[in-house]
């Protein structure tokens, strides 16, 4: 068979997350792995009326073929959230819904890049992005992320070294958990508006954010070729497989959209119709703060137990919003070793290797805080860090 696929195929990575998802999914395991949501968030009796709603006003219409952007409704209310929340002035011909932000990332690379073109990501990065592009056989230039954002001195290399397309996650990184300061922004904005590039910011949960205040775009409408990617699967529910794309680039909106037409001709119709139908009957911001006060909650539970159980000689990051942190433990532990010692004591987390563009064995891990109750997190993070601590003393024996 291997002789039918093609390079492209061949050289793609299977999800690691995916992999062990089905390990972690065991009820006696404490998952820190999987990116989930809170189930207890979804607005699950809402989503209901708006169903019954959709079907008795809309009728056949929302079980009918529907146009490649999705329906205007949906995508006017996309572009008012962006213009009432950043100033902006996006309209309507600037949205295009998508099936999740995931197929953005396909569809980007299909449009974008060819065997061989530059692209510039985060040192560390979403694995499922690296997994996206990577389909397009790229030469992925990594640039370290600090706790402002971006090195300045490598985005200048990696750009000089050539790339059509760059990939940020600016709030609440995954997977690290940091975001961008205003200072950091503005540097990378300066730098990159030297450049024709393709300037993509992944912003999943920005509206997740449970402490300090929002901040500008990058790109956005100051640049170009800016692209923002939003979705609803964190704000409403992720099994609807709802995101969207803005920019103010119709160009290149164009030929994502054909790009779309080949992969899925459009969104789900009805599933878009729901959505629309429950952010005009309900108040998206009353939901939001109520996510915000549960994942609030849930991340101090997890710092504090990291504070408390964990060696230390073991870093992690602070988020100010989102749903993972980032934990660095000394040079010489392999955590993709360690996962499998931690899943032996029912715990499990996502290694750090498969979230960096470049291979090899690091001491990193992602740790995801919203889909447990705070005393399963104290106790899961109680058990993790025996188990960093046994490693740490057999480094040293």
């Amino acid at each position: 068979m291997d002789q039918l696929l093609s390079d492209g195929i061949k050289n793609t990575p299977p999800s690691f997350v995916r992999s062990i998802l089905k390990a972690a999914s065991d009820p006696d395991v404490t998952s820190f792995a999987g990116g989930l949501p809170n189930p207890i968030s979804f607005p699950q009796e809402a989503l209901l009326e708006s169903m019954q709603r959709v079907v008795a006003e809309k009728g056949a219409a929302a079980f009918q073929y529907s146009a490649t952007a999705g329906i205007d409704e949906l995508r006017q209310w996309v572009a008012d959230r962006y213009n009432t929340r950043f100033g902006t002035d996006y309209v309507l011909e600037d949205v295009l819904i998508t099936t999740g932000s995931q197929q953005i990332l396909d569809l980007l690379g299909k449009v974008l890049l060819d065997k061989g073109d530059g692209v510039i990501v985060e040192n560390p990065t979403y694995l499922a992005a690296i997994q996206a592009f990577a389909l397009n056989q790229p030469v992925f230039r990594t640039v370290e992320l600090t706790d402002q954002g971006l090195n300045i001195a490598e985005l200048e290399a990696a750009l000089e070294a050539g790339a059509k397309m760059i990939y940020l996650i600016p709030n609440f990184q995954n997977p690290t958990g940091l975001t961008y300061s205003a200072e950091g922004r503005a540097q990378v904005r300066e730098v990159l508006s030297r450049y024709n590039i393709v300037v993509v910011e992944d912003d999943p949960y920005g509206e997740l954010r449970f402490e300090g205040e929002s901040l500008p775009y990058i790109g956005g409408t100051q640049l170009p070729h800016g692209v923002i990617m939003g979705s609803f699967s964190k704000t409403v529910t992720p099994g609807f497989r709802m995101g969207y794309i803005l920019t103010k680039d119709h160009e290149l909106l164009a030929n994502i959209s054909i790009a779309k037409e080949a992969a899925d001709l459009h969104t789900n119709v009805f599933s878009q119709y729901v959505v629309y139908d429950y952010l005009t009957h309900h108040q998206l911001d009353e939901h939001l703060v109520k996510i915000r006060d549960l994942y609030r909650s849930q991340a101090r539970a997890m710092v504090e137990a990291m504070e408390e159980f964990f060696p230390e000689e073991v870093q992690f990051t602070k988020p100010q919003g989102g749903m993972f942190l980032w934990v660095t433990l000394p040079e010489g532990i392999s955590t993709m070793d360690m996962f499998d010692k931690a899943l032996a004591r029912n715990v499990a987390f996502v290694p750090g290797d498969p979230f960096y563009a470049e291979p090899g064995k690091r001491s990193t891990m992602r740790l995801n805080f919203t889909n447990a109750d705070e005393e399963t997190i104290r106790a899961g993070i109680c058990c993790l860090g025996e188990v960093i601590a046994e490693e740490l003393a057999a480094r040293e024996a």
